[in-house]
């Protein structure tokens, strides 16, 4: 029997937050659902109540059994780090109520895991998205972040159970990379 695992992705943003679940079965990825929030109301409460309520909608109907989200960077300033940073806080409520397992990945990190270049541009990172999951990447630009978020953490994940299994992986990255929340 072919093992099936579904990994949701996130880009959580203040105006708009990109999702992307992506299915690994026997080795072979496809996709399943991607797509943008873009809550048109200004207040931050509401905007985030979308934001937590779209995740806990896509866990409930697939059941995920991880959720990649983008850690935080340094924002150009305070005003938008706090926003980012409370974005990203609705998803890890979300999926914390749901108790799906979170895992945070720096951008460069993902980039460098699907393109080979920690520095990618967001085109170069969605044509390799587009390549691995055998579609034409006719998505938004943040769907297409966490699409590539899930990506990588499915990469993420056959590399640390190889490496658990004494197995030799095939190229080494260092350090792990991902942050457990």
């Amino acid at each position: 029997m072919a093992v099936e695992r579904i990994i949701l992705g996130v880009d959580p943003g203040s105006r708009c937050m990109g999702y992307g679940l992506v299915r690994e079965r026997s080795g072979v990825l496809s996709l399943v659902e991607a797509g943008v929030v873009r809550p048109s109301e200004e207040a931050m409460s509401t905007r985030l109540g979308l934001m937590y309520t779209r995740i806990a909608e896509l866990i409930g109907a697939h059941t995920p059994c991880a959720v990649a989200v983008e850690n935080v960077f340094f924002a150009r300033n305070s005003a938008s780090a706090l926003k980012l940073g409370q974005a990203r806080g609705a998803v890890l409520a979300a999926c914390g109520v749901h108790g799906v397992e979170v895992f945070g990945y720096e951008p460069t990190l993902v980039k460098k895991s699907l393109v080979g270049a920690g520095r990618a541009e967001k085109s170069q990172v969605s044509f390799m998205v587009g390549q691995l999951l055998g579609v034409r990447p006719d998505w938004a630009e943040d769907a297409g972040d966490a699409l590539a978020l899930a990506i990588c953490h499915l990469n993420h994940f056959r590399f640390m159970a190889a490496v658990s299994a004494g197995q030799t992986p095939g190229q080494p990255t260092g350090q792990d990379g991902s942050t457990r929340l």
